[in-house]
């Protein structure tokens, strides 16, 4: 923190480093800070996912930049800051990579000085280190490199002379990283060659480093020009010059995951949709998440509550999905019980999130069925005559009705009542349409039938032909059965019903083309034709 004294009317200003891409390497006093934030003021390369820190409330303004085309020009960005503070409120710069690395950060903080205004820099992951790192390139090596430097590829061009000393830079330095440098490559690389740099020296441009994007072109100091025009590969990218690069081949980690690159779109309700996403973000998949659903409670809480209040009567409890499990415990708080309420029932889960659910509760489910379906709880349920018993399932307002049926077969008395509701959320219709129209997305996931016809029912009419040549996947079998009602063919089913089940049937979908056809390594030239983020 400045050694300003705290003026309480005006906000602070924090410069926040967003680190290289990948989300995950947001510092913790980042997320910190975030979580409290007033305003947030972010980067083109702040990956978006970092913006769910910041409250629902907060303002959120996009000051990107690319070569050529500002947003606002920095000193608006800086009038801005210092603004938006003079209101008192606690302004967040989400800056990408770290504020003071060609951050253009010193600048804001200096205006943020002289108007008074506090600030605290939170330091960032820079790319110039993270890039090189996720493609499998140490900046440095015991036995390759004892040195390396960070360098601008993009000077300011006001400056009369360039601060560069190229014949320092290409004698005294093992390791080179330049940043913002491909549109002046041809300049870095003649500039490196004639200070006396060998061609031969290897090359790497780690373009959208640490994000599912990423692309990796290797070359030589001689040819890389020719191989990143060949190529078409344009900014943003890291450019690493040394002999670190040979370790790639040997230090691959990120680019060879079974998913990587895959953009794959998640339809469960945000509250449930990071499970999914981090494990496909954990294979190099870039999960793409457009809710479709959105968990409420029910229009009346009258017979839920009514239920909760007589427990005790009950000799089953069944749940059948991690969101009843929820909805029952948020009611428990509300009505002032806790989890002893169920001391004298015997509970049912269907499938190991609801038991894990429960789990969380401090409740051990007393019978769980071997596959995570209505019909094997039914089948495998462990008191054959249920005569004289009564059952409680607080579930969504509309399900099937195969266990309860079968339940009251067998003699039982059931209630069923409504602990949630799924509705409709098409706030991202458009962005979802816009990606599949694109051709930008590679597979979609339903894991209930709800996601099916509520993705149908946000894509509209033309759903089919933007379907066309996406592959769907279910997490089983009843998802599956909504699906080709709706007249969608599911690629693979999960044959164990759970999110890693979802996820083992993508890998085994994608694994031959990721293990010889597609290669996500751009070597020596070739086209590497890939999106954008």
């Amino acid at each position: 923190m400045t050694d300003q004294a705290d003026d309480r009317r005006t906000g602070t200003v924090y410069l926040i480093g967003a680190g290289p891409g990948d989300p995950g390497l947001l510092t913790l006093r980042g997320a910190e800070l975030l979580a409290r934030a007033q305003v947030v003021v972010y980067d083109r390369l702040a990956h978006p996912d970092l913006l769910r820190h910041a409250p629902e409330s907060a303002e959120r303004i996009y000051v990107g930049k690319e070569s050529s085309r500002h947003t606002l020009r920095q000193e608006e960005i800086n009038a801005l800051l210092v603004e938006r503070a003079k209101r008192g409120l606690t302004v967040c710069r989400l800056k990408g990579g770290d504020p003071y690395a060609f951050g253009r950060g010193g600048e804001e903080a200096l205006a943020c000085r002289e108007a008074g205004v506090p600030f605290e820099i939170v330091p960032g992951i820079t790319s110039a280190i993270a890039a090189p790192a996720y493609a499998g390139i140490p900046v440095t090596h015991r036995e390759a490199a004892s040195s390396f430097a960070i360098v601008t590829g993009h000077e300011d061009p006001a400056k009369p002379e360039s601060r560069i000393r190229w014949e320092h830079l290409a004698h005294g330095i093992d390791t080179l990283v330049f940043l913002m440098g491909v549109e002046n490559l041809e300049h870095i690389a003649d500039r490196l060659l004639g200070a006396g740099r060998a061609p031969s020296t290897p090359v790497a441009l780690v373009r959208w480093g640490t994000w599912p994007a990423q692309r990796t072109l290797v070359s030589t100091l001689g040819r890389v020009v020719d191989d990143v025009r060949q190529a078409g590969l344009t900014a943003p990218a890291v450019t690493i010059v040394g002999e670190v690069v040979r370790l790639r081949q040997h230090l691959r980690w990120f680019d060879c995951r079974p998913l990587f690159g895959r953009r794959i779109v998640v339809t469960r309700a945000r509250e449930q949709a990071s499970s999914l996403s981090d494990a496909l973000r954990a294979l190099g998949a870039e999960p793409l998440e457009f809710p479709v659903i959105r968990i409420a409670p029910p229009r009346d809480l009258g017979n839920l509550d009514a239920a909760l209040a007589r427990l005790a009567s009950y000799h089953w409890v069944v749940f059948t999905s991690a969101n009843a499990v929820a909805a029952v415990r948020g009611r428990l708080d509300a009505l002032g019980m806790d989890a002893r309420a169920f001391a004298g029932c015997r509970i049912a889960a269907i499938g190991p999130a609801t038991a894990s659910a429960l789990g969380a509760m401090g409740l051990r489910a007393d019978f769980v069925p071997s596959r995570f379906v209505a019909e094997a709880a039914a089948e495998e349920w462990p008191d054959r005559d249920l005569a004289g018993q009564r059952v409680l399932i607080p579930r969504a307002r509309e399900a099937r009705e195969v266990l309860p049926r079968s339940l009251e077969e067998r003699g039982a008395a059931v209630d069923v009542v409504a602990a949630y509701e799924t509705v409709l959320d098409d706030s991202a219709a458009a962005e979802l349409r816009r990606q599949l129209r694109d051709s930008t997305v590679d597979a979609v996931t339903f894991t209930s039938s709800s996601t099916v016809r509520n993705f149908v029912q946000c894509l509209g009419e033309d759903w089919r032909g933007l379907l066309a040549s996406v592959p769907c996947f279910s997490i089983g079998p009843i998802t599956s059965q909504t699906a080709r009602e709706l007249g969608i063919e599911p690629v693979a089913e999960a044959p164990e019903h759970t999110i890693p089940g979802l996820v083992q049937v993508l890998v085994n979908h994608f694994q031959n083309a990721l293990s010889g056809a597609l290669d996500p390594s751009v070597q020596s030239g070739s086209d590497s034709n890939e999106p954008d983020p």
